[in-house]
């Protein structure tokens, strides 16, 4: 289960980020998923959970955006959502496709007081 070392991470870059900015206590992650990330969210919020247990994130929620599998056809210009990992372009048919979203996983938001 590699969520837990994404958590790990995403807590220890939370941990720094509020302690810059003089946060006792983390109340609310926002962060963006992409599908093709392959991250599992209900493992991750459950890994998010259990690590954050008596830190300054203890209870905190974790909003989790899954941003779909995006391509852009290099022939003709259309932008789609794909359900896989195969891209061909429903207009053209098209096998040149640009990855346009999918792969990103990032901090979005950190609330705190």
């Amino acid at each position: 289960m590699h969520e837990m070392s994404i958590a790990q991470s995403m807590l220890e870059i939370v941990f720094e980020e509020a302690a810059k900015n003089g946060l006792s206590r983390v109340t609310r992650v926002e962060i963006t998923v992409g599908k093709m990330s392959a991250v599992v969210p209900a493992s991750l919020q459950f890994c998010f959970e259990i690590l954050s247990k008596d830190s300054p994130a203890e209870g905190a929620a974790l909003d989790i955006e899954e941003l779909p599998i995006r391509g852009r056809c290099r022939t003709c210009g259309l932008e789609f959502d794909s359900d896989g990992f195969f891209f061909a372009c429903p207009a053209c048919r098209g096998n040149d496709v640009e990855l346009v979203s999918g792969q990103e996983l990032y901090i979005k938001e950190i609330e705190g007081e």
